[in-house]
């Protein structure tokens, strides 16, 4: 009798209890909905403070998760994901935590991390039925380290027509080869430039290194030694070695260009989903 009378009396309480948390987590969401992600994190926070039986725990520090992660704090965002997994009740809840946590590595440029817990996710889940969202963020994360091949071999996994694979070879195709460009260089001066479509500057480069070798060479003919090697050591191996770091740095700039062209278009233009 005792126990029932308690349990009538507890009862207004838990139910009072409830609604507040109910209403708590309701005001959260719509803060986070409305973008205030610093804002939903306070109110998130306190919601946790009161959630004595863990009730909100793995959407909670999900939703504070992705509030740091869309705010860009991605240090904190892997800490709240890691929260949530921890709290995960099933497969499902387990699989959207450790993809969220890839997906920060990534954005963060922590590659290595994103392709350890990849290779993990790979070993020790239902491989088949999660395969294509591993080869995908697989191919993110080459793709952001800015090896295209690789990223490129990712999404022909997925499939051969995959709109971020025909991106991924269009970028291969078009960057320049900064080996070749310093190469013809040490051939011909000048040409590593015109190569990469700098042509002023490879004219310029290709008219210094024939002026100064010619001088170098016709004091030597003439006798003349020590102004032979001056000029030579001076002037033209200085235009002949800076001919060919440039010829390079601009390979490496013009591929650097192209690489963010194409991130660029994925960023305003591609509908799927990315980290």
């Amino acid at each position: 009798m005792k126990k029932t009378l308690l349990g009538i009396l507890l009862f207004p309480v838990l139910l009072f209890a409830q609604n507040n948390l109910e209403r708590q987590f309701a005001y959260a969401e719509n803060l986070f909905e409305s973008g205030l992600y610093y804002q939903s994190i306070t109110e998130y926070k306190r919601l946790l403070f009161f959630d004595d039986q863990n009730e909100y725990s793995y959407s909670v520090n999900l939703k504070i998760g992705l509030a740091y992660k869309n705010g860009a704090k991605y240090d904190e965002a892997v800490e709240y994901f890691s929260k949530a997994l921890i709290n995960a009740e099933d497969s499902d809840q387990t699989f959207e935590c450790k993809t969220e946590i890839i997906r920060t590595n990534i954005l963060r440029k922590t590659f290595n991390r994103a392709h350890e817990l990849l290779d993990e996710l790979e070993l020790n889940s239902d491989y088949l039925k999660i395969k294509n969202d591993i080869y995908y963020w697989r191919g993110w994360a080459y793709m952001l380290d800015d090896d295209w091949e690789s990223a490129s071999n990712e999404f022909a996994k997925i499939s051969q027509d995959h709109e971020i694979k025909k991106l991924c070879d269009e970028v291969i195709n078009d960057k320049y080869s900064v080996t070749f460009a310093k190469v013809i260089s040490y051939i011909l001066p000048g040409s590593g430039q015109i190569y990469t479509g700098n042509y002023l500057s490879g004219l310029m480069s290709l008219s210094w290194n024939a002026l100064w070798g010619y001088v170098t060479i016709n004091s030597f003919i003439q006798d003349r030694i020590f102004d032979g090697i001056v000029v030579g050591d001076l002037l033209w191996l200085r235009f002949y070695r800076g001919n060919v770091e440039n010829a390079g740095k601009f390979a490496e700039m013009k591929n650097i260009d192209i690489a963010n062209k194409a991130l660029r278009y994925l960023q305003e233009n591609y509908k799927g989903i990315k980290p």
